[in-house]
């Protein structure tokens, strides 16, 4: 059975990106737009860097990360991925500009027995990764539609 908020399980999740490069923010943004909701559910911002989110990962029943993704789809599409299930495919994270990416990380994790037995990756394609853009609109408005599906996905609504 899959760990829920509620059902007591450590839920965490990890919003991730660089605020200060445009449509690599929007992880960050979903965690923020998800601010306290989920009652104790550990919301966390990180840059991507993949010691930082393996040690988010310890321990966690269940796992939600969000981060922006390139794959040629159209600008602010979403994409779900259950990473307990397999890997992430590469065609999506294949441009990270976090530099040791998310899929590799979570394979890390995989390999050392460290991925919750529920991990879910929401990948949002970003337009613009210039530095000290803002976020595009297509990606703000997939922002809310992420944290409202989260919401869902937590609470098992």
């Amino acid at each position: 059975m899959a760990a829920s908020a509620r059902e007591g399980g450590r839920v965490v999740v990890v919003g991730v990106g660089n605020p200060e490069r445009g449509d690599d923010a929007a992880g960050r943004a979903v965690a923020r737009a998800l601010g306290v909701s989920l009652g104790d559910v550990d919301i966390v911002e990180e840059d991507g860097e993949a010691t930082r989110l393996l040690a988010r990962l310890e321990g966690a029943n269940a796992a939600y990360l969000v981060d922006a993704c390139v794959s040629g789809a159209k600008p602010g599409a979403i994409r779900r991925f259950d990473v307990s299930a397999g890997p992430l495919p590469q065609t999506a994270f294949g441009a990270s500009t976090h530099g040791f990416g998310l899929g590799e990380a979570l394979e890390l994790a995989r390999a050392l027995g460290a991925l919750p037995s529920r991990c879910v990756v929401y990948a949002i394609e970003g337009e613009s990764f210039e530095a000290g853009a803002s976020i595009s609109p297509s990606v703000a408005a997939a922002v809310d539609i992420v944290a409202d599906r989260l919401r869902a996905d937590i609470l098992g609504e």
